[in-house]
């Protein structure tokens, strides 16, 4: 078993802040010492003022469950002998009222486009098998109620 820590920190920096015009921008801080800049998402919450360009929860959320399929999709098919060369996915997450009726992320559709180079090429079964495997073993899709579904698009060789 590991554990994965991340570290959120916001400061109020003398805002007024029982006005709601406070500033949403914090950090996300990670082992390694990367640090992110995320905000509230400006579809929800209308920035009151000019802040630096950062990274919502929503976003993230759907990048993590892109990535998480994505590492897993390159495990399997380098032990599979497919050399994958590139691999862009443009996934996007849908919101709205989830089973109990609260706001979540209750969508999210992953739309991988992935470069094949080489004479070994996956068959369109054998693509869609790959999919299927690494949304089976990913971590983060197995940890979550939202609805993951995979737009396979077509796998290209160079």
């Amino acid at each position: 078993m590991t554990e994965h820590i991340a570290t959120v920190q916001w400061q109020r920096n003398q805002a007024k802040f029982v006005d709601n015009q406070y500033s949403r921008q914090h950090t996300w801080l990670f082992d390694g010492g990367l640090a992110v800049p995320a905000s509230a998402s400006p579809h929800l919450v209308p920035v009151p003022y000019a802040e630096p360009v950062s990274i919502d929860p929503e976003e993230a959320f759907i990048a993590a469950l892109s990535s998480c399929h994505m590492l897993w999709f390159l495990s399997i098919a380098a032990q599979q002998k497919f050399v994958v060369e590139q691999y862009r996915d443009e996934a996007i997450g849908s919101m709205g009222k989830n089973a109990e009726g609260k706001l979540a992320i209750t969508q999210v559709c992953l739309r991988p486009l992935v470069l094949f180079e080489g004479d070994r090429q996956p068959t369109p079964e054998q693509l869609e098998a790959l999919h299927q495997d690494a949304h089976h073993r990913c971590f983060l899709a197995n940890s979550v109620k939202t609805e993951i579904t995979i737009e396979t698009v077509s796998a290209y060789p160079l």
